[in-house]
C-alpha cells in the first residue's frame, strides 16, 4: 500500500494509535479524532506529527483522505456518531486497524501472542529481548512498555511481534483481530472463557482460537501453556511444531528452584536439562510463566542465544499497569494491577501476597468491564479476593446493552462479604481517599485493580500515601 492520507476515527485507543504510528513511519499523512486525548498516547501522536481533534464531527474527515480507519467500541456506530455516519456515506475506503496490520505483516516472520491473559507482558517481553540484542523487530503491543519509545514500531529485522486479540476487528467486521495478522508462529498463553458480551459460551470463545490454529502453516511453531487444559486441547489439531511450557514439570519448558524477592531468580528447564538461571524484577508466579513462554519461543526458533535471552530478560522492566509500583518514597507500597478478568485479578492478588507476605493487603477494585458486572460471572466474587484483608468496591458504571441485567454495587459487596473478607462500598474519589487515610498503617500494601481509571484514584491514592507515609519521617 503506497503512502497516502489516512483518517482514524477513535485514534486515542491503544491499538488505533499504534497503527497510526506505523503508517506515519511509512510516510502516510495521518489525521484522527476521539473523545479525549491523554498522555502518553497524546504525546506519541504529537511527536509523530499526527493532527487530531477532540470530539466526533463529520467535518473532521479530510476531503482528500484515501482511507478511513474506524475503531471498535460502542460509540463508533452511525446511529449515534455523526463522523462515523459521514465516513460510511463518503464512498471512501473503510478499513479496521487489523486490516492495516494484515498488509504490514505479509512479508514478515510473525510471532503472534494470544490468549485470555498474559498477552501484553509476553508480547512486550519478546519485543524487548529482540530489540535489546540488536535484532530490530517490528512490533505491536497493546499496552505501554517501559523502556520502549512507543507501543508499535516498524523495524528492519525479519520478525514482527504482535499482541493478538480475539475481539472482533470492528463494528462492521466480526473477524477476530488476530486472524488478520498472517500468523506463522503463535504463543498461546490460555483459552479461559473471556469477553462474555461477545462470546456468551466457552464454545463460542474457543472458536476463534480453533480458526487461528487451523490457519497456521505447517512450518510454523505453536508454543502453548501446557498447564491450561483448553490451550493444550487446541494444540492437538496442529500438525507443525508444538512446544509446551508452563509451571508444571510435565511441560518440556518449565521453571525450577524459584527464589522470590526484589529480584526473583529461577532455573529454566528444557526436557529435564537445566538451560540457565534467569533473574527478573517482575512480580508473581504468572510472570515467571510469561518469561518461560517467551524464552521457549525465542530459543526454539533460534532467534537468540541462551546468554542473550538471560541478559535481556534481566533488563526487562515490564508493562505499565501490570503490577506497576506507583509509589516511590513511601513506607506503604501502592501497586496497580490490570483487573479486566478473574484470572488477571487473581494473578495480581497472588503476586502481591507472595512478595508482600508480611503486610496487610488492601484492594481497591473497580468492576470496569462488562464481565465483572455480568450476573453470569457473579461466582467470581466468591474467591477472587482470597488473600486480601480489606476490599473496597468502587461503584460500577452500568453501560451497554442489558444494563438491568448487570450486578449492582450492593450485590457485589454482599457476595464478597459472604466470603468472610472485610469489604466496603465506595462511590467517589473524595470518600475513598478519606477512608484510606483513616485506615492505612505503615504495615499495609495497597493494590489497585481496574481496567479503567478509577475516577483519577490511580494518581490520587499514591499521592495520598506518599504524603501521609513518607519514607523519611
Amino acid at each position: 500500500m503506497q503512502p497516502g492520507k489516512a483518517h482514524f476515527i477513535g485514534i486515542a485507543g491503544k491499538g488505533m494509535s499504534a497503527v497510526a504510528l506505523l503508517l506515519r513511519e511509512q510516510g502516510w499523512q495521518i489525521t484522527g479524532s476521539d473523545e479525549g486525548f491523554y498522555p502518553p498516547v497524546s504525546n506519541y501522536l504529537e511527536e509523530a506529527g499526527v493532527v487530531f481533534s477532540s470530539g466526533y464531527k463529520a467535518e473532521n474527515i479530510p476531503a482528500d483522505a484515501d482511507i478511513i480507519v474506524i475503531g471498535k467500541n460502542a460509540k463508533l456506530v452511525p446511529e449515534s456518531n455523526t463522523e462515523v455516519k459521514a465516513a460510511l456515506e463518503s464512498g471512501k475506503k473503510i478499513v479496521s486497524f487489523p486490516d492495516i496490520l494484515e498488509g504490514l505483516t505479509k512479508e514478515k516472520e510473525t510471532i503472534v501472542v494470544v490468549g485470555s491473559y498474559g498477552k501484553s507482558t509476553t508480547t512486550a517481553l519478546l519485543t524487548w529481548c529482540l530489540k535489546a540484542t540488536g535484532k530490530d523487530p517490528s512490533y505491536f503491543v497493546g499496552e505501554i512498555t517501559k523502556g520502549l519509545a512507543h507501543h508499535a514500531q516498524l523495524g528492519s529485522g525479519d520478525v514482527f511481534v504482535l499482541e493478538g486479540d480475539e475481539y472482533p476487528s470492528s463494528n462492521t467486521d466480526a473477524t477476530p483481530k488476530f486472524l488478520h495478522y498472517n500468523a506463522k508462529n503463535v504463543l498461546l498463553t490460555s483459552a479461559t472463557h473471556d469477553h462474555v458480551n461477545i462470546y456468551p459460551t466457552h464454545e463460542d470463545y474457543l472458536r476463534p482460537f480453533q480458526q487461528l490454529v487451523a490457519s497456521l502453516p505447517t512450518d510454523g511453531t505453536l508454543v502453548v501453556n501446557g498447564d491450561e487444559q483448553y490451550a493444550r486441547t487446541l494444540a492437538e489439531k496442529y500438525t507443525g511444531t508444538v512446544v509446551f511450557y508452563g509451571s508444571g514439570t510435565t511441560n518440556e519448558w518449565h521453571p525450577a528452584n524459584i527464589a522470590y524477592g526484589e529480584i526473583t531468580t529461577f532455573d529454566l528447564i528444557h526436557n529435564k536439562e537445566r538451560v540457565a538461571t534467569f533473574s527478573t524484577t517482575l512480580l508473581g508466579e504468572h510472570n515467571i510463566e510469561n518469561i518461560v513462554g517467551a524464552a521457549a519461543m525465542l530459543l526454539t526458533k533460534g532467534l537468540l542465544t541462551v546468554e542473550e535471552c538471560v541478559a535481556s530478560v534481566a533488563s526487562f522492566q515490564g508493562v505499565k499497569r501490570r503490577l506497576e509500583l506507583l509509589t516511590k518514597d513511601s513506607l506503604v507500597p501502592v501497586l496497580e494491577g490490570f483487573g479486566s478478568s478473574y484470572e488477571k485479578a487473581r494473578s495480581a492478588i497472588e503476586a502481591t501476597r507472595l512478595h508482600f507476605k508480611d503486610r496487610r493487603l488492601l484492594v481497591v477494585f473497580e468492576p470496569h468491564t462488562f464481565s465483572w458486572r455480568n450476573r453470569g460471572s457473579a461466582h467470581w466474587y466468591d474467591s477472587v479476593f482470597n488473600g486480601a484483608e480489606l476490599v473496597y468496591i468502587y461503584e460500577p458504571a452500568k453501560q451497554g446493552a442489558g444494563t438491568h441485567e448487570q450486578l449492582s454495587q450492593n450485590e457485589i459487596v454482599e457476595r464478597v462479604r459472604a466470603t468472610g473478607i472485610q469489604v466496603t462500598a465506595i462511590t467517589n474519589p473524595a470518600e475513598t481517599l478519606s477512608l484510606l487515610q483513616k485506615e492505612l498503617t505503615n504495615d499495609d500494601v495497597v493494590l489497585l485493580l481496574t481496567s479503567g481509571d478509577l475516577d483519577g484514584l490511580i494518581e490520587g491514592i499514591p499521592a495520598l500515601v506518599e504524603h501521609h507515609f513518607p519514607t523519611a519521617q
